[in-house]
């Protein structure tokens, strides 16, 4: 046995005793603890329900039990900051949007967290458009007529999101700029309270997820104006897109999956392989379509390689038109 096939033996063992306490950890997953699903935002909205059907799915396959826990507040820092901060053993799992994971990042002068560094992708679970919605006792039947009637009452219209810097505001922000009107931005947690102020009247127009409007919009007790999408929605035929009234306007927001960074690659695999059978069972597609959102999955690097790409994009949509926050 010469020197050299010596160092290469004890350099293996090395190895094999740097990693063997992830990969005993990895092979012992799930069967410690329940398993932590945390929603940045309140119930009711896109995030909430997506992470609700796949948590019901995700435990029954994995025979462990899955716990969707909302942590609303901060515009998603809160819950986004704690899961950067979790232990890195695939009991705590993210529901990723736009707004916490990409345009949180160009907002914000100082984060508590690193929206790359401190994360490591799972999937990419749904392309989700936005509505604008009004109440169907606003004299706004179009989106002409929101322009209209924007113009012709100027800092009277106001527009809700679901926080400042959110995915929703600078779609708010992005059609102030497209339309040439200035709707007031009113922030709040989450899109839920905010289409309650919609409904009531006491905010003019939102723009919601599809997934947080579907149900009301169907209810009647909000109006549609348009999808933000740059086609309609299967779902929503009778809806037009706002490129129609004002060409070139685009604006989805996303939801995936992620974990803590150093959660071992055996976890975030296997993580990966039940999300994306539940993503393509009929029943889960159906609901998520029924709402407007379109169901996608992806490989983990293909969600990271997305996830900068939009941190690009948005980057420049907050340059552009002045928002940040402290």
């Amino acid at each position: 046995m010469n020197l050299f096939t010596n160092i290469i033996r004890i350099a293996a063992l090395f190895l094999a005793v740097l990693f063997f306490p992830l990969a005993v950890q990895a092979q012992a997953w799930p069967t410690k603890q329940p398993i932590k699903f945390i929603v940045v935002y309140p119930a009711g909205g896109a995030s909430d329900v997506t992470a609700r059907l796949i948590a019901t799915k995700l435990s029954e396959s994995i025979g462990q039990s899955v716990v969707v826990e909302n942590k609303p507040g901060a515009n998603g820092i809160i819950a986004t900051e704690y899961v950067a901060k979790a232990a890195p053993d695939g009991y705590t799992l993210l529901m990723a949007n736009l707004g916490p994971n990409a345009i949180n990042p160009v907002v914000y002068k100082k984060l508590p967290y690193d929206a790359v560094k401190d994360f490591s992708a799972v999937t990419l679970t749904t392309i989700v458009p936005q509505f604008i919605v009004v109440a169907p006792t606003q004299p706004i039947n179009s989106l002409a007529d929101l322009i209209a009637y924007a113009k012709a009452n100027p800092g009277k219209v106001t527009f809700a999101s679901a926080g400042n810097g959110a995915s929703n505001h600078l779609s708010g922000e992005l059609f102030n700029s497209m339309a040439g009107i200035k709707m007031v931005h009113v922030p709040y947690k989450g899109d839920a309270p905010g289409l309650v102020d919609v409904m009531s009247g006491q905010v003019t127009v939102a723009l919601p997820t599809a997934i947080a409007a579907a149900p009301f919009i169907r209810s009647g007790q909000l109006r549609a104006l348009a999808v933000t999408s740059n086609k309609r929605l299967p779902s929503f035929p009778d809806v037009p897109t706002v490129a129609e009234t004002i060409p070139g306007f685009e604006s989805v927001s996303w939801g995936g999956v992620m974990v803590p960074a150093g959660t071992p690659p055996a976890i975030i695999d296997r993580l990966n392989s039940e999300i994306l059978k539940i993503l393509k069972m009929p029943d889960v597609a159906e609901k998520l379509k029924s709402y407007g959102a379109e169901t996608v999955g992806s490989t983990p690097k293909q969600f990271d390689t997305y996830v900068k790409s939009e941190i690009a994009k948005w980057g420049k949509v907050a340059r552009e038109n002045n928002v940040t926050l402290d």
